[in-house]
């Protein structure tokens, strides 16, 4: 009998080493291909616009690139799908194919020594008239939004549906955004409408109404 527990003590230190060392030799964990999404509908906030709600997952491979037709010029953002937000692309990529964006106005302009952005997405003002519909954040707590970060707007958790803004210098906040992608062109025409200047607000004299109208013509796939 000693000799058979011997063995046993054997397989279980050696079973122990293994496990203690697994996580040094253990290869990095592989996102799944698709994930799942949630849409909740919003009917006390109903959409500005007829939209449907996009499928309830979304790739996390590969990137798309989108147009917004400016009046001041076009602006590209390469969405990230292999992000930590595949399923704020997947909404931004569902409300541009269903043309939600087109003729729209944005509503706020930023140039603060806190936080530099130009705020989209909303079809009445600042913070109204989303898509009918929210979904949750998501962010792994490490996000940055550095010039040309293209993320998520929200009036709190999990309140996302379409507004967005472009970080056109930096902006100092919480990684409380989903972060889209960046602009791979058209940084210029940021500059362009920051330079035309902000009428001032409630929120404070760099916070405000574009000085004059950003409108988004339309938005399209591709460079």
């Amino acid at each position: 009998m000693k000799p058979r527990w011997a063995a046993l003590a054997a397989a279980v230190i050696a079973g122990l080493s293994l496990c203690t060392a697994a996580p040094a030799s253990a290869a990095p964990a592989v996102k799944p291909p698709v994930v799942k999404c949630t849409f909740t509908p919003t009917p006390e906030n109903p959409a500005a616009r007829p939209v449907l709600r996009p499928l309830p997952f979304a790739l996390t491979r590969g990137t798309i690139d989108v147009t917004f037709h400016y009046n001041y010029g076009p602006v590209t953002v390469r969405l990230n799908a292999g992000g930590a937000a595949p399923c704020a692309v997947a909404n931004m990529a569902s409300l541009v194919l269903q043309h939600f964006y087109d003729r729209s106005q944005c509503w706020r302009l930023t140039n603060s020594a806190r936080l530099g952005v130009l705020q989209c997405g909303d079809l009445y003002e600042v913070e109204k008239g989303g898509p009918g519909y929210k979904f949750p954040d998501e962010v792994t707590g490490a996000e940055t939004y550095e010039r040309g970060t293209v993320a998520m707007g929200n009036q709190g958790p999990g309140t996302n549906g379409s507004e967005f803004f472009i970080v056109h210098s930096f902006a100092h906040i919480p990684a409380n955004y989903s972060v889209l992608g960046h602009v791979v062109r058209g940084m210029d025409v940021l500059d362009r409408i920051v330079a035309a200047g902000i009428i001032p607000s409630e929120r404070g004299p760099l916070d405000g109404l574009p000085a004059k109208p950003v409108k988004i013509e339309r938005v399209t796939f591709g460079v």
